[in-house]
């Protein structure tokens, strides 16, 4: 008897490790994937003071977060776009980033996953990026009028953010829906 509940303990311990391996890689390749398309799918525009970016970053954070949840979705945006700030000239806005967007992430993941909807209602999926575009708007706002000490500049910030988020969503929205269609997910 005590061999046999060796093993059942041992093979207990293998699953939790397998498992937190697991969830370590998939985060890491949400991280990887959010700063990719931050990174490398961008357009710059020169309407606002910090020059305006233009990113598909927001297309897979809403795929993380939709497709895996908040908890993924809020470390996939922290650290993806957080990491993207730090290794570019944006650096000053890593902080906000960091706190901005992983709390986006939080809210669509919950919003999309909450209540039995594993990702799967489109409009919960819609409701919930839509609050977190809210959330990030008020922001990016208040950041950058703290940053920059003025209240009126951040204002032009804001209809590059409503395109970044809507272009987001149009790829997002439907991309996670054909991953959760997927049996992998």
């Amino acid at each position: 008897m005590d061999n046999t509940s060796e093993r059942v303990s041992e093979v207990r311990k293998i699953s939790t490790i397998n498992s937190k391996l697991k969830d370590m890689v998939i985060s890491a390749l949400l991280i990887a994937l959010v700063f990719v398309a931050t990174r490398f799918i961008n357009i710059r525009l020169p309407i606002a003071v910090n020059g305006g970016l233009i990113h598909l970053g927001n297309a897979m954070l809403f795929v993380a977060a939709i497709v895996f949840g908040g908890k993924k979705g809020a470390i996939a945006g922290a650290f993806g776009m957080g990491l993207f700030d730090l290794l570019s000239e944006w650096a000053i806005w890593a902080p906000a980033t960091f706190i901005i967007r992983g709390v986006m992430g939080y809210i669509i993941g919950n919003m999309a996953n909450s209540n039995d909807r594993n990702g799967k209602k489109i409009l919960w999926n819609l409701v919930g990026i839509i609050l977190a575009s809210i959330w990030m708007i008020v922001g990016y706002y208040v950041a950058e009028g703290i940053l920059y000490g003025n209240w009126i500049a951040p204002a032009t910030s804001i209809p590059g953010n409503i395109t970044q988020l809507i272009i987001g969503a149009i790829i997002g929205i439907p991309l996670a829906a054909a991953l959760k269609k997927t049996k992998v997910f």
